[in-house]
């Protein structure tokens, strides 16, 4: 089936479609079927958005696909460059709403925060998000684009035949190894992790389209083994999850006790933490070498003593995990502090006296609002609070 994302003309976008109605799209359409293969690869694996650039389509071919689809990238509207190197991208969809996507460059990988949803369903107290009210879920063409816009900020799509010399690689690298567009370390876009605007399992089956997409070998070609889906809680989901998908699983804890963490994340009232932790537990593919990361963000008073930490270890025991230790990223009105840093450590050292690893994560982007429990979209921000940081145009 054709994507839903809206247009403000009758051809229909192509972005989102995966091979089986990439296929039966060029088939209703009166192409042979090697067609949609030739799509899939100019599409996905060279990131084109003119069909005129498909070379190795007849010329006659180009027009037809021209009058009736075309292949859309959200606008954006707003780009901010931290001064630790992340990026986040405010990007406009056809139909005015807007979300948020942000790049953490690493030393060895680059990390893209991809979202779900415009707002979020759920309204954890933390998390800036959740002060949003969900507007709707993404379509697969708008979850995919992200990656795709991505990859055309930071120069990633192969380079075409004609532009290249003899033995030189497909991307564009100077003699250092680096992308003479962004001067950052290659290879750019190295990993996915679901943690942007939204909750993907209340988006499931898109998310899994566009996920499919993104692993695809012919396409853009991002191992499931580098994608991290994060969810707060959905519990019927998590095991479709790791059945149909097999990607890193994250779960936003937070807090070891109902009562605690029925207020920092309203789900845990539909679903507790003995439920949650059973259906990690259960996990497919859970192993030591594929571990599930439990996300906790350190609230100052709130989640951070040290029976809370002998407390996860008791919870995750028997469970292959590891902790994340996130510092609360402030945002304006927020109720809670961030723990001290005395707080963190002590934290930290009980888990990993217990034998898991619990690492402190280091926040990215906090003064461009990137930083985990940020992301908010600017089509509901108020701007005029002042507190916003004004655009940045990336290089």
């Amino acid at each position: 089936m054709a994507s839903e994302i809206p247009t403000t003309n009758q051809r229909r976008d192509l972005v989102g479609l995966d091979r089986i109605n990439l296929a039966a799209e060029m088939a209703g359409f009166g192409a042979q079927p090697f067609r949609a293969r030739q799509l899939w690869h100019w599409i996905y694996h060279r990131g084109v958005t003119d069909f005129s650039q498909m070379t190795s389509l007849s010329k006659a071919f180009r027009g037809r696909l021209a009058e009736d689809y075309e292949l859309i990238r959200p606008a954006v509207t707003r780009s901010l460059v931290s001064a630790d190197g992340t990026r986040k991208w405010l990007l406009r969809f056809p139909d005015g709403h807007e979300v948020e996507t942000v790049y953490i460059p690493e030393e060895d990988r680059g990390t893209l925060c991809v979202s779900s949803q415009v707002g979020c369903t759920l309204n954890c107290t933390f998390c800036h998000t959740g002060t949003q009210l969900l507007v709707r879920n993404l379509t697969p063409a708008e979850i995919v684009a992200q990656v795709m816009v991505a990859r055309d900020a930071l120069g990633e799509w192969p380079l075409p035949q004609a532009d290249r010399l003899p033995g030189t690689p497909e991307v564009a690298t100077d003699a250092h190894g680096l992308n003479p567009r962004t001067e950052g370390p290659r290879p750019g876009v190295t990993n996915i992790v679901l943690m942007g605007m939204g909750e993907p399992l209340y988006n499931y089956d898109n998310v899994a389209t566009a996920m499919k997409i993104a692993m695809d070998p012919e396409g853009l070609s991002i191992s499931r083994r580098k994608i991290t889906l994060s969810t707060a809680g959905v519990v019927p989901m998590i095991r479709r999850c790791g059945a149909e998908l097999a990607v890193n699983l994250a779960i936003s804890l937070h807090a070891v006790r109902d009562e605690i963490r029925n207020r920092l994340v309203p789900l845990n009232h539909k679903y507790p933490i003995a439920e949650l932790l059973d259906a990690c537990r259960n996990y497919p593919g859970a192993s030591n070498a594929r571990r599930i990361t439990f996300e906790y963000v350190m609230l100052k008073g709130v989640n951070d003593s040290p029976a809370d930490a002998r407390e996860l270890v008791r919870l995750i025991a028997g469970i292959p995990a590891k902790v994340n230790l996130i510092p609360f990223n402030p945002w304006p009105g927020a109720p809670y502090e961030c723990s001290t840093d005395t707080a963190i450590a002590a934290f930290s050292d009980i888990v990993f006296a217990a034998g898991y690893s619990a690492p402190v994560r280091t926040p990215r982007g906090r003064d461009i609002f990137a930083a985990c429990g940020q992301l908010k979209s600017a089509s509901v921000r108020a701007r005029r609070s002042g507190r916003e940081p004004e655009a940045v145009s990336s290089p």
